[in-house]
């Protein structure tokens, strides 16, 4: 952690149960490392179980302070948070002067709007294989070329590509590769990269790109299939299985694909460029099976998910019916949507997704018309949400009939479900409950400029 001030820096996870660290250096070059806990917003607590932050060095230079530390990715401390895998939110702060050391623990002061948030890949989902691994492969990029983002908070940017001409039969890609425009980092959300239908038809000397819904029409052939769904906190490289491959070129019919980039600005930025993209490693031969990709969750539309606020828990299951595999068939807006690989590949299955039906709509609002959605938001925020309604929205979820949809190639299928199947969770499983699970050290050395200070 590099940060810009002569004071005290802690790194945490959000206020109310956050799991802190705090570090100095003193005047006399020595470095203090405290495990810190947060019951709420007050003053973080020192933890009182064990010591799971470890100081490893640190520095004072020219008005800044670096310190690199260290924690066990799962230490089972309540007053712990664990590090696991995927996106992990970050959140740090500082302050202008050291602790008073004169205090048994080195009192802190109060941060103020001294502090900065971060979303992080701590911990990788799989482990990712060496770039070298694809050196002498041949590949290709999909990428924007220094696109100007718009001064707006939200921005999804489509662009439409075309499969290389040399592909002239079919290959396989065996890996792939997540091109983030390192000026970009804090800026893209997610990028998803689509099949266009294998009917489409564009001008190769001018293929179509902008702001996506305002070209909506130009881009609705290339909205069914993914080929890639990459989001913060994913890996940014990734080997597919020794006996499958993704097809490109020859007689596969896919011939155009389309990247959609979700940009988050939050500070309105007027002057940001973007080349991010994907980069696609081709094998010397065929594999036994094609890959396909499987999108499995709910709409994503208020019909299908309405989470109430300050609930601490509540359940949206989302069902595909079975058949549909037998053989074929704003960032703060709520998305639910899980994407699979698979093998091997079914052309004419996509997607599987659900949601509330009208009927059900209708029934809780007491009312025979909710169809104009600017309406149903209105209704939706007008509700007192106490714990009583709650835990009533929640059953209307558990219980309600459902409309679900089938897409892929030709098909569109929909069928509608009086209730989701009773199922039972998987147990997730801790290393908790093993002997050895205090062996798996997180080395931190993180580089934060002023500018992106809380």
């Amino acid at each position: 952690m590099h940060i810009k001030t002569t004071g005290w820096i802690a790194l945490v996870g959000g206020m109310t149960g956050a799991d802190i660290g705090v570090g100095w250096v003193d005047s006399a070059g020595a470095l203090h490392f405290q495990d810190r806990y947060a019951r709420n917003f007050s003053k973080p607590i020192i933890d009182s179980t064990t010591n799971d932050w470890i100081g490893l060095q640190g520095r004072e230079e020219n008005g800044w302070t670096a310190i690199q530390f260290k924690r066990l990715l799962e230490t089972c401390d309540y007053m712990d948070v664990s590090i696991k895998t995927g996106t992990n939110i970050v959140i740090f702060a500082y302050g202008i002067s050291d602790p008073d050391q004169r205090q048994s623990n080195g009192d802190i002061s109060y941060h103020e709007n001294r502090r900065g948030t971060r979303m992080i890949p701590l911990r990788s989902y799989d482990n990712p294989p060496p770039e070298n691994t694809f050196d002498g492969l041949d590949s290709f990029d999909f990428r924007l070329n220094n696109y100007l983002l718009p001064s707006t908070d939200t921005t999804y940017y489509c662009k439409v590509f075309k499969i290389p001409s040399r592909f002239s039969t079919k290959r396989h890609a065996i890996g792939y590769k997540i091109l983030v425009d390192p000026s970009s980092q804090d800026i893209v959300h997610h990028m998803t990269t689509y099949e266009c239908n294998a009917a489409a038809e564009f001008d190769d000397a001018k293929l179509p790109e902008g702001v996506c819904d305002d070209h909506i029409n130009q881009f609705s052939a290339c909205l069914s299939n993914m080929a890639n769904g990459w989001a913060v906190g994913g890996d940014h490289i990734v080997e597919y299985p020794e006996e499958v491959g993704y097809p490109v070129g020859g007689d596969f019919p896919v011939k155009y694909y389309m990247i959609q980039t979700h940009f988050d600005n939050a500070h309105l930025d007027s002057d940001r460029h973007d080349n991010s993209g994907i980069r696609f490693y081709i094998g010397e031969e065929l594999r036994r099976y094609d890959l396909g990709y499987l999108t499995l969750g709910t709409e994503s539309n208020p019909g299908a998910i309405v989470i109430p606020p300050q609930a601490s828990e509540f359940v949206i299951d989302a069902f595909c019916t079975p058949k549909a595999t037998e053989g074929g068939q704003k960032t703060t807006d709520e998305m639910c949507l899980q994407t699979f690989t698979y093998y091997p590949r079914m052309n004419d299955l996509f997607i599987g997704v659900s949601s509330l039906s009208a009927a059900a709509w209708l029934t809780v609002a007491n009312s025979s018309s909710l169809t104009n959605v600017e309406v149903f938001k209105q209704w939706l925020h007008s509700i007192q949400w106490t714990p009583e309604v709650v835990a009533k929205w929640q059953q209307f979820h558990k219980n309600s009939s459902r409309l679900v949809r089938i897409i892929g190639g030709s098909v569109f299928e929909t069928e509608s479900l009086d209730t989701v199947p009773i199922y039972q969770d998987l147990i997730t499983m801790t290393s908790c409950n093993t002997a050895n699970h205090r062996t798996e050290t997180f080395i931190f050395l993180l580089f934060i400029p002023l500018l992106m200070s809380i």
